[in-house]
């Protein structure tokens, strides 16, 4: 299981959120005494190893499994599962049932859902005959702390659910872990929404408030001054660019699961075939927390440094050793102390390199590029055309699809049916139910008017030339010259508010609004701002506000660091907080739409 990251420094108290997450967990635990036997959905497992460790687990008697086809082998006569509300888990757990009972086992089950049961799970397990053998409740788990700044409320598939078959259970469930987070830190008082689910997610919090009001004079004043509701369909061009910050690297090529990183050991020096190891990515690592929100380039430049540093330091004390202090002795064995965290991020950047400085990978920025500044069509088109003839991974191609359809608000007609053709000659016509559900999502689609992406573009200043990565002066140093636009939104709601974009805001998808709450439970109106000047209220007595960010869609590592690094700039009076239906990258986000046929 995943290291749990030290929550210490946290700008809101996430550990009493894990504390409680741990305690409603092992309550249910303690409830069966004995030997019990731990079922999760193989998601979940990874999400419960950020809230409890597994020796206290053990320690409870519990065997843990993983939800699978194959039955339940243990002695174990009381089965807990926790599973998410998804009809599939329930076709599993009854297949479960019906064998132990074939096989004449008696056992006593219980079955808890996160974050809550719903009606069409339950009528699969009457239907299948065993809801009459279970017990069934919930585990309200609605929000994980994934680190110091990042919250999750670990939603792999609500993007799709949204935008391709109209599910918004999703939006729901977001709206009550923002209004639980209320009852912890005070009831927010401005809110930003931009899109159509996070317009929907801002109307269910304000009837949540009316319904089960947070109350000021209970909690005091609230310790977030702002949220910001950002759909993902906002923008879905940073997400399919190639991610340069050492984190975002991490997970393009290696992908990052809960704050971890499964690697084979060789990789990390240690010597034993075939052995994976997991490498631990979280801000409990100090020197992680220094380079993660670099650009690769400099993060090599770092590494290097505290090398030669550390080898300086170790002929110093090898040739002056009689004239060491006690002092300057406990100060290189300060230093020697984090050496195996050097050494870790010496193997895990080596092993980096080898994938970025391939000519394919070096290639791949090129074309994004291109692709982005909008100068050359059919160069772009070509290239793909190319990629599709090579047979090139289909992952790959169809994210670079997706962004030479965005940023031209569709293909020409003749270009779309061509691309879809080859497409499904190329990979198979199985891949049909995907290019439709890209299309239903308006991800790959015909072109229905002028693209406005330049203008978008200009006005915002997304091209940022000469980037400096090593000294950077603008967000762009995490896209090596490419300001993510999401970003580039928050940015301009905590300086000067949206009003001055307001233009460039109607050419983006959806709805925007912003708005005042009041401070008294009575009101669960939103009452639009008018004439108030845009930038955020200040804390009078010198703190920086905090503002809570809320990707509905996911949200990249290089949009975290470049919050991070604007809330790093000078002048900047705010803090940023991150929060996300889940952690994406182009590829990740491509495969949620991937249906394949048969």
């Amino acid at each position: 299981m995943a290291q749990i990251p030290n929550l210490d420094n946290a700008p809101l108290n996430f550990a009493s959120l894990r504390e409680q997450s741990q305690k409603e967990l092992l309550n249910i635990l303690k409830n069966f005494r004995g030997k019990k036997c731990l079922v999760l959905d193989p998601k979940l497992g990874g999400s419960l190893s950020l809230v409890v460790s597994t020796s206290v687990l053990k320690e409870l008697g519990v065997e843990l499994r993983h939800l699978s086809s194959e039955p339940i082998l243990a002695e174990c006569t009381r089965i807990i599962y926790i599973v998410r509300s998804q009809i599939s888990f329930m076709k599993l757990i009854s297949s479960h049932i019906q064998h132990d009972i074939s096989k004449g086992l008696q056992r006593e089950y219980s079955v808890y859902f996160v974050p809550r049961r719903t009606v069409a799970c339950e009528k699969i397990l009457e239907e299948e005959n065993v809801h009459h053998l279970l017990t069934i409740a919930d585990y309200p788990l609605y929000v994980l702390p994934l680190d110091e700044d990042v919250l999750s409320f670990e939603l792999d598939l609500g993007y799709k659910e949204f935008q391709v078959d109209g599910d918004t259970s999703a939006l729901w469930h977001i709206a009550k872990a923002i209004h639980k987070l209320e009852f912890s830190f005070g009831l927010i008082p401005n809110v930003r929404a931009k899109g159509r689910a996070s317009a929907s997610v801002a109307d269910l919090l304000s009837r949540m408030q009316g319904e089960e009001p947070v109350n000021s004079s209970d909690i005091g004043a609230s310790e977030i001054n702002t949220l910001i509701l950002l759909d993902r369909e906002v923008d879905m061009i940073t997400p399919m660019c190639s991610q340069l910050t050492y984190e975002g690297l991490v997970d393009e090529f290696l992908r990052v699961n809960n704050g971890s990183v499964e690697l084979d050991a060789t990789i990390m020096g240690v010597q034993q075939e075939g052995k994976k190891v997991k490498v631990p990515l979280n801000s409990s690592d100090k020197l992680f927390k220094e380079i993660r929100d670099l650009n690769f380039e400099v993060v090599v430049q770092v590494l290097r440094q505290k090398a030669t540093s550390m080898k300086q330091d170790y002929t110093e004390m090898t040739t002056t050793k009689q004239t060491q202090t006690v002092s300057e002795l406990k100060d290189f064995v300060k230093k020697l102390n984090s050496l195996p965290e050097i050494t870790r991020h010496i193997n895990l950047a080596q092993h980096l390199s080898t994938f970025t400085s391939k000519p394919s990978f070096l290639g791949q920025l090129d074309i994004e590029h291109t692709v982005v500044e909008a100068q050359s069509y059919d160069i772009c088109f070509e290239y793909i055309e190319e990629l599709i003839h090579k047979q090139e991974p289909i992952i790959n191609v169809l994210r670079l699809l997706v962004l030479f359809s965005i940023t031209n608000s569709g293909l020409p007609k003749k270009n779309f049916d061509y691309l879809r053709r080859e497409l499904l000659h190329s990979y198979g016509f199985e891949h049909m139910a995907t290019l439709n559900n890209l299309e239903k999502a308006g991800l790959f689609k015909k072109q229905d008017m002028k693209t406005n992406w330049p203008t978008i573009k200009r006005a915002l200043q997304l091209i940022v030339e000469d980037t400096d990565t090593a000294n950077p002066n603008d967000i762009a140093y995490v896209f090596s010259g490419y300001a993510p636009l999401s970003i580039r939104l928050v940015q301009h709601a905590v300086r000067s508010g949206w009003r001055p974009i307001e233009e460039i805001l109607k050419l983006l998808p959806g709805p925007h609004l912003e708005s005042k709450r009041g401070g008294y439970s009575s009101s669960s109106s939103i009452d639009a701002i008018t004439g108030t000047p845009g930038n955020l209220d200040k804390v009078a007595n010198g703190q920086r506000s905090l503002v809570l960010v809320v990707f509905i869609g996911g949200v990249t590592f290089a949009e975290i660091s470049a919050l991070r690094f604007l809330s790093a700039q000078e002048g900047m009076a705010y803090d940023f907080v991150v929060a996300t239906t889940k952690i994406v990258n182009g590829r990740s986000l491509v495969e949620t739409f991937m249906d394949n046929l048969g």
